[in-house]
C-alpha cells in the first residue's frame, strides 16, 4: 500500500517560489523568521501569538548555514533545514514556510511586503529587521514578549548534563 505525501508539506515554499504563493495568501499577512532549531513550547505559543495577529503567516527559517554563521555553536543547527521546515510546516498557525540563506531575511520580507513583521521580546522592535520597510509600506511591527522563558541552547545544555 502506498500513502500519500502528508499534506503540511505543500506549505513549503521554495525562495523562489515565494512572491507568487504570497499572492494568493488572505490578508493580512504577518511574517516572522528565527533558525527553530528544536521546537519547544517558547515557540509554538510564540507562532500562534504572531499567527493571531492575522490571517496568514509566513514564517522564513535561516538555512544551517545561516544558523551555523549566528556562533550558536559547531553542533548547530541539531536539525537540519529540510527537517525544521518539515515540522514548521506541520504547524496549524503556519501558512508557509521558507527559508533564507543569507544573514538576515530582508530579501523574503521585500518579497512578502506582509502587513506585520513579528519578533520574539528579546528584540526592540527598533532592531527587527525590515521594521523600516513594513512601516514605510503602512505595516505594523510586533516584539511579542515571552511567556515561556524558554530556549533551544538552554534545552541543549540540559540534555549535555544528563
Amino acid at each position: 500500500m502506498t500513502y500519500a505525501a502528508p499534506r503540511f508539506e505543500a506549505k513549503i515554499c521554495p525562495p523562489e517560489q515565494l512572491t507568487a504563493r504570497v499572492a494568493q495568501l488572505a490578508r493580512p499577512l504577518v511574517f516572522t523568521n528565527g533558525c527553530f532549531d528544536i521546537l519547544h513550547r517558547g515557540h509554538v505559543t510564540y507562532l500562534a501569538q504572531a499567527a493571531a495577529l492575522g490571517t496568514s503567516m509566513v514564517v522564513a527559517l535561516n538555512t544551517d548555514a545561516s544558523v551555523k554563521r549566528q556562533g550558536k555553536g559547531d553542533d548547530r543547527p541539531v536539525n537540519l533545514l529540510e527537517d525544521r521546515l518539515a515540522v514548521m510546516a506541520a504547524l496549524d498557525c503556519v501558512t508557509l514556510v521558507t527559508w533564507f540563506d543569507e544573514d538576515t531575511p530582508i530579501q523574503r520580507i521585500l518579497e512578502c511586503r506582509p502587513d506585520i513583521l513579528v519578533k520574539g521580546g528579546d528584540w526592540p522592535v527598533e532592531k527587527i529587521v525590515g521594521c523600516n520597510e513594513v512601516r514605510g509600506w503602512g505595516g505594523t511591527v510586533h516584539s511579542i514578549p515571552f511567556i515561556h522563558q524558554k530556549s533551544t541552547t538552554a534545552l541543549l545544555e540540559k540534555i549535555r548534563r544528563l
